[in-house]
């Protein structure tokens, strides 16, 4: 009787992790690690920045004045609502003298044509903002977003929730024993900011602070009377990678990107603002609160 034949079991080989592989793999992680980062946490976390000022011609006495600069909130319930709701109890315990607004309250739609319902959304934003505290108050202007909407409607919005909103005005801010100019102009997009009508009750060496949606628009206000231009609109491009220039940002937002700038005798300050637009994701551009604390400039 013949033997059985037993054939031997074939073990599987061993599979080993190249390090082609192990690049591979984590590259894979990292990737996802950043993604995830940019649009689950970077967007929701505002990051403060402290600034001092020194301005020529601001008065000795509102040493020390400090103004609260948020803007682009791009109001909506799923994802730009979060660093908002985050920003409130930040502002408040700054303790700042005056909140300033450099508008995007709300988004134009990507994907209808439904303007009145996105210009509603500056009703819950609005609720949320009138949250913080300043003795001075909140103050705001227009974006472009906004005057794509329902300008008027936003406006209302914004007023019936205590914020007073500057179109083309400017308004004296008076306290300590002496005072400065607060003025606003409408969104420069829209072509119908009025710079020389929203300066001309301002009398001459008053201190004057402008709050201008697009940041861009300092080459024109240099030529005028005023110390400080407060801005938005850029979102500080958003997403930013390492060594290379912001991906995008829109059309008189390009040069003065975030940040503090000198542009001839005038201050600019680009506030990279709160929400986002278009894919809500941030990537090395955190939303921002700043406070800016001013001082008289030393006379030389």
């Amino acid at each position: 009787m013949a033997s059985p034949v037993i054939k031997d079991r074939q073990t599987s080989p061993r599979r080993t992790l190249t390090r082609r592989g192990f690049f591979r793999i984590a590259s894979a992680t990292a990737g996802a690690a950043i993604v995830g980062d940019s649009i689950f946490f970077e967007p929701n976390r505002p990051h403060l920045v402290l600034r001092d000022l020194a301005l020529k011609g601001w008065p000795a006495q509102l040493d020390g004045f400090k103004i609260a600069l948020l803007s682009d909130f791009h109001y909506d319930r799923y994802c730009s609502v979060h660093p908002l709701r985050a920003t409130i109890p930040i502002v408040n315990n700054l303790r700042a003298d005056l909140i300033a607004l450099t508008g995007d309250f709300v988004s134009v739609p990507m994907f209808s044509s439904n303007d009145e319902k996105a210009a509603g959304d500056a009703e819950p934003c609005a609720d949320l903002l009138r949250q913080m505290r300043a003795p001075y108050g909140l103050w705001a202007v227009l974006g472009n977003h906004d005057f794509s909407t329902d300008p008027a409607r936003v406006t209302a919005i914004l007023r019936a929730a205590g914020i007073s909103v500057l179109a083309n005005q400017s308004v004296a801010i008076e306290g300590r024993g002496s005072r400065f100019w607060l003025a606003g102009v409408n969104d420069v997009l829209s072509r119908t900011a009025d710079l020389k009508a929203t300066l001309t009750k301002i009398p001459e060496q008053e201190a004057t602070v402008l709050m201008a949606h697009e940041p861009d628009y300092a080459d024109f206000v240099k030529r005028f009377p005023v110390n400080l231009q407060l801005s938005g609109h850029t979102h500080g491009g958003q997403v930013r990678l390492p060594f290379l220039p912001p991906l995008y940002v829109p059309a008189l937002g390009r040069k003065y990107v975030s940040g503090l700038y000198r542009v001839g005798p005038l201050t600019l300050y680009t506030n990279p603002g709160l929400g986002t637009v278009g894919v809500p994701v941030r990537f090395d551009c955190p939303p921002e609160i700043t406070l800016l604390t001013l001082r008289p400039a030393a006379i030389a």
